[in-house]
């Protein structure tokens, strides 16, 4: 899979392809559904099925006080996008030049020319341009209007409720792991490198292994129940994880902490994935490290035996 950053690194031989366009964060079951529409158009017009997505979000870009939390950090998503087979990632940068382009210029210039996109594919929902003139209608018109295919791909269902990412981080902000796996069509989880950290679950009798995160998660913070694994490898390790900002020890950015059980391998520089089984608890604050010490092997113990 091809990754391109910026309009700046697109080449001649990058036009041509089956284009899925969308904020994709979380990658749930709607979003899921645009990008085999895409590979599908792309396999049978012989182009390279293609995902363009924007960094920062246009919320954040637009309101950055008010942008909503990210489901998914840009590896994560990254991973998916892999995962789901795209041939070709497009990443651009969301800016007060790409704000203020017009629909017109957006889909002409940008999807249809630059890109050659032989087949658009895009929600029921989907709005572009400038202060958002651009929907899904006027989409296919453009589009189907220079030869090329528009593809509109209705709301995908969850039960009696709609795929979506507001839905999703609803049921993330209380830690409603059951919804989140409906919405998502998996359970939810981390991707992240192994990062030396302050080794204070080493000094508390419990090694962990630390994933650095870029944004506050939409995921409720707090102690969880988890499954995780290196990339590439099979086997799965039980373990408890600490999604949090350690307030005990003066904290403040969001860090991800996961002690794996009957483990004593060298996480550092890897890439893991830990998957979000059961909630525990909230974060807490504790005034002393020798009391969050004592919390953390009741946390342990009791996420033991859910996993078991």
């Amino acid at each position: 899979m091809e990754l391109i950053r910026g309009l700046h690194n697109l080449r001649d031989r990058h036009r041509g392809c089956a284009l899925a366009i969308g904020n994709f964060d979380g990658l749930h079951r709607g979003h899921q559904e645009l990008l085999a529409h895409a590979r599908e158009h792309g396999r049978k017009l012989g182009v390279p099925s293609t995902a363009m997505f924007f960094e920062p979000t246009p919320r954040e870009f637009f309101t950055p006080d008010r942008a909503p939390p990210r489901i998914s950090e840009f590896r994560d998503k990254m991973r998916r996008f892999e995962r789901v087979g795209m041939d070709r990632l497009i990443c651009l940068r969301f800016d007060a030049g790409l704000a203020a382009m017009s629909a017109e210029s957006f889909v002409d210039d940008l999807i249809l020319d630059r890109l050659g996109a032989r087949a658009v594919v895009v929600g029921v929902d989907f709005r572009y341009g400038a202060n958002r003139m651009g929907d899904s209608a006027q989409l296919r018109q453009h589009v189907t209007a220079r030869g090329a295919v528009a593809d509109i791909v209705d709301a995908v269902m969850a039960g009696n409720e709609r795929c979506s990412s507001t839905a999703i981080r609803e049921a993330m902000a209380t830690a409603d792991l059951d919804r989140i796996e409906r919405q998502l069509g998996r359970r939810h989880s981390m991707i992240g490198r192994v990062r030396h950290g302050l080794k204070l679950g080493r000094k508390l009798g419990m090694r962990t292994a630390n994933i650095h995160l870029r944004h506050v998660p939409a995921l409720r913070l707090g102690i969880y129940a988890v499954v995780g694994w290196a990339t590439g490898e099979r086997r799965r390790w039980s373990g408890v994880a600490s999604l949090g900002v350690r307030p005990t020890v003066g904290g403040t950015r969001p860090l991800l902490e996961t002690h794996f059980f009957d483990n004593s391998d060298d996480w550092y520089g890897r890439e893991i994935e830990i998957e979000f089984v059961r909630y525990l608890r909230p974060e807490m604050h504790f005034d002393s490290l020798e009391a969050l010490a004592e919390q953390m092997q009741r946390d342990a113990a009791q996420a033991r035996m859910l996993l078991a």
